[in-house]
Parts: structure tokens; C-alpha cells; sequence
């Protein structure tokens, strides 16, 4: 049937129309189409969950790769921009472009300089003491000495993310100034990983950048096959890490602290002369290892030799 509106029906629609745009909750909000893209935070948790299996194999492999002690340790994953990963980035530093096959685009993995020269001085057979302060650029025979760290990383990288997909991670370009590789437009959104790596009194941050677009590629392989969950290592996985770890060394030191000694009165000192210890003699004392304090016992001789008898753990300290 039809009729026409009258003039009252017309302004009571207008009416309420206008009280819904005057209601808060149906208010625009503002976006700034410059703003990088985003990832679903359930895919930002998973991505921190494979790199710490990552973290946890490299250290393996490195301490028996390079057969000394060291720690790695997962510090951070978060979304920004391509350019303010850069801006982060030490200059010079050792970059690196990889391929993501099958997958288009690339992704970017850096390693500071104060690790890429300790690690260059423990390949040639040095104690990996050389300061981590220096500030040049790194030589293209240091270079080819860290292909083979840089095929251990990949390696590892590329078995974390097997859980998910397959990615064949793979050298293309090796730079040593952030802005020498633009592999992503500076407002692209990129998931950035940061590792630090600690090799004795040397200390420095592993970095790597994902275009998150990538990472949207497989988001349904991350629902589907990544579990969430936190899983105990296999008994094949915990044979391959003792196997790793079996050839590497350390530093073990059972010191008898005492009081400071300077070195003229050292130097003064002649036979039947004693030096007080303040140390009773039933007193335990620290077995460090790689300069930690891991066990307390006492030294005793065993088959004309000297060792540590384990008696404790260490008090914590404060």
C-alpha cells in the first residue's frame, strides 16, 4: 500500500539518525594509512615460541662449532617498520640479505661487531678476547671466515621454522651499512628479532627482520601446525644436544679467596715467613665454572691427584 510521509514522520527519522552519530560508541576513529600493517598477536606469541627452540639449538651449535663456552638468550619480538629496524641498527655492522624460498621477498639477519671480532679471533685460534668496541668495518677474508657461522645459523633458523613451513633460507647480499640494503620500503612492516649472544666478557645482539607480510602468507600454517604449547625436548633431541655439547671445553677454578696482597710485600717475603688466609680449614669454598660459582666442596687427593669434592650448591647471591 502506498501513502506518503508526513512532515512529523520525516523529522522523527532525521531524529534518529542524528542521535545515533551523536552516540559515542558509534564515533569514526581516526587511522593513519602510513601505519605499518599488523600481525594477530596469537602469530606474534607463536613467533616468540619457535625462536626460543631456535635460541636453545644455536647455543648448542655454536659452543661446539666455535668450542668455547656461550650463552644465548631470546630478548625480544615486536612489530615496526623496516626503516626503524634500520635506524636501530650499529653502523658499520655486518648485515646480511636472505632469500625466503619458496616464499617472495627477503628477510634480514645482523650480527653487531662487538661479536663478529671475538668469533673472526676464535676461528684463527684465538681466546676470543679481542675488544668488541671496534669501530670498522669487517674485511671480505672476515667475511669468507664467517660463511660457515652465518650456514650454522641458517641451518638452525631454518629447522625452527620446519614446525611451521618449510623456508630455505639462503645468502644473497652481504652489506655492512643498514642503509646499503633497502630489501622492504622504510614504512613496511617487518616482525624483528632480537637475540643476544654472550661469548665470555663479549656481548652483542643477534638481529633479524621478517617482512610481516610473509608471515601472513603462512598465518593459517601457524593455526594449523604450531602448537602453542611449550613440548619437552624427544630423546633424539637431547642426544643431539650432548652430542654437540660433548667436545666443548670449559674453564673449571676452585679458588681459596683471601685478603690483598700487594705485590712489593710479595716480593719481601723470605722463607718461615706466613701468610694469613683468614680461611678455616673446615671451611668450604667455590668451584667456578667459566667464572660462575656452580658447586661448593673442599680439594682433596685422589689416585695422587688433586680434585674437588662436591659437598653444595652455591648460596645465591644477591
Amino acid at each position: 500500500m502506498n501513502r506518503q510521509l508526513t512532515q512529523q514522520e520525516i523529522d522523527a527519522v532525521f531524529q534518529k539518525i542524528k542521535g545515533r552519530a551523536e552516540d559515542p560508541a558509534s564515533k569514526a576513529v581516526s587511522f593513519d594509512f602510513r601505519r605499518p600493517d599488523r600481525i594477530a598477536k596469537s602469530q606474534v606469541r607463536a613467533i616468540h615460541l619457535l625462536h626460543e627452540n631456535f635460541v636453545r639449538n644455536l647455543a648448542s651449535s655454536l659452543s661446539a662449532y666455535l668450542r668455547s663456552y656461550l650463552t644465548v638468550n631470546l630478548i625480544s619480538v615486536e612489530q615496526l617498520s623496516y626503516g626503524e629496524f634500520l635506524e636501530g641498527l650499529p653502523s658499520p655492522t655486518c648485515l646480511v640479505s636472505l632469500s625466503l624460498r619458496p616464499y617472495d621477498g627477503n628477510a634480514l639477519i645482523e650480527l653487531n661487531p662487538s661479536l663478529i671480532f671475538p668469533i673472526v679471533e676464535i676461528i684463527l685460534g684465538g681466546k676470543g678476547r679481542a675488544s668488541g668496541n671496534l669501530k670498522r668495518e669487517i674485511t671480505e677474508i672476515e667475511q669468507n671466515l664467517l660463511e660457515t657461522l652465518f650456514r650454522i645459523i641458517l641451518n638452525d633458523l631454518k629447522e625452527a621454522w620446519k614446525g611451521v613451513t618449510l623456508i630455505d633460507f639462503k645468502i644473497e647480499a652481504v652489506a655492512t651499512e643498514p642503509q646499503m640494503l633497502q630489501i622492504l620500503a622504510p614504512n613496511e612492516a617487518v616482525v624483528a628479532v632480537g637475540i643476544e649472544i654472550r661469548i665470555g666478557d663479549n656481548s652483542g645482539t643477534l638481529n633479524l627482520a621478517i617482512p610481516s607480510i610473509n608471515i601472513k602468507m603462512i598465518g593459517q600454517k601457524f593455526d594449523q601446525q604450531w602448537n602453542l604449547r611449550k613440548t619437552e625436548p624427544t630423546e633424539a633431541e637431547r642426544q643431539r644436544i650432548f652430542k654437540l655439547i660433548r667436545a666443548a671445553e670449559a674453564e673449571l677454578d676452585a679458588c681459596l679467596r683471601g685478603p690483598s696482597l700487594r705485590v712489593s710485600d710479595l716480593l719481601e717475603m723470605e722463607v718461615g715467613d706466613l701468610l694469613k688466609l683468614d680461611h678455616r680449614l673446615d671451611q668450604s669454598f667455590d668451584c667456578e665454572i667459566n667464572g660462575k660459582a656452580k658447586y661448593r666442596g673442599r680439594v682433596i687427593n685422589s689416585n695422587q691427584k688433586k680434585a674437588f669434592l662436591i659437598e653444595a650448591m652455591p648460596e645465591a647471591r644477591v
